[in-house]
């Protein structure tokens, strides 16, 4: 019996570290589960979103308009596991020339077609004595996309919402919020040659593997981040010289891919516009499927 017993257990722990090992490598490399903490990219994805994330992207690519989930690139303070998970979709990638004109994207001097939930921010006045949390559910929107105080508050809105709230009997007027104007110091890359806001961006070009950068002292703004933080090298200068690990730097070759990704809900969305490039290396994933919808216009 005792030789029964030792055999079961045996059998039992054999099929044990064999489950946890096929779950390790499905976590790895095959899918990982991610729910949604902020409001970036409403009306796409909503708090309380459970998403099912394809892992394989991150070794083979991403392509335009794909749903990305990646480390926080400016947590610096944070080992890669520890920092923030978070979510945008990808407008630019590797090689491609990227520019937002009065809100509009443009890639490569075509503008992009857009996904309908993409939403801006709109002034929303209600009649007297409407409820915000009232039309917010008959919206299906979260309370937490709401900002001001009312009769006045701010939401981020889809043009067919926009629509929407327009013929509800609790709002008086629906605008569309005043685009940004001039150069912006919290826009990267944080530089007055580079006079750009939310709305009004770039062009910049997006870096990839094996790109060589001619590198001077007006653009290195663009890239210092990618050549020190991203890429480990040390930059410095010796009198009017750039410098690289104390060699002089006038050209530098990208050693991985980056990416441009926006939130989809544009004036409620810290990403690509206000620190800079997406590295390969801080992808965890595209996102494949939403599995539970969260509980919207709670």
């Amino acid at each position: 019996m005792s030789f029964l017993r030792r055999h079961w257990q045996n059998d039992w722990l054999r099929a044990f570290a064999l489950a946890v090992g096929v779950l390790l490598v499905l976590h790895l490399f095959v899918v990982r589960f991610i729910n949604v903490q902020s409001t970036s990219m409403t009306a796409t994805l909503w708090p309380g979103d459970l998403l099912l994330v394809a892992r394989w992207p991150k070794w083979t690519g991403l392509d335009h308009g794909d749903i990305v989930v990646f480390r926080d690139p400016v947590e610096d303070h944070a080992g890669m596991s520890q920092r923030s998970l978070l979510v945008k979709r990808v407008m630019a990638v590797p090689g491609d020339e990227l520019e937002i004109r009065r809100g509009v994207v443009y890639v490569n001097g075509k503008r992009v077609r857009e996904a309908e939930g993409i939403s801006y921010s709109y002034l929303v006045r209600l009649r007297p004595a409407a409820s915000a949390e009232a039309l917010l559910h008959r919206l299906g929107l979260p309370l937490e996309v709401s900002h001001g105080v009312e009769p006045n508050i701010e939401l981020p809105l889809s043009m067919q919402l926009a629509d929407l709230a327009r013929k509800d009997s609790a709002v008086e007027s629906v605008e569309p919020m005043t685009l940004a104007r001039g150069a912006r110091s919290h826009i990267f890359p944080f530089s007055p040659r580079y006079p750009w806001n939310g709305d009004d961006y770039g062009p910049i070009t997006v870096p990839g593997t094996g790109d060589t950068l001619r590198i001077t002292v007006d653009n290195l703004p663009l890239y210092d981040r990618v050549i020190s933080t991203y890429e480990g090298h040390r930059l410095g200068a010796a009198g009017n010289e750039l410098t690289i690990d104390d060699r002089p730097l006038e050209e530098y070759a990208v050693e991985q891919d980056y990416y441009f990704v926006l939130g989809d809900s544009r004036h409620y969305s810290a990403d690509s516009r206000y620190w800079g490039f997406l590295p390969a290396s801080h992808v965890v994933g595209r996102v494949s499927h939403v599995l539970v919808s969260g509980d919207r216009g709670r």
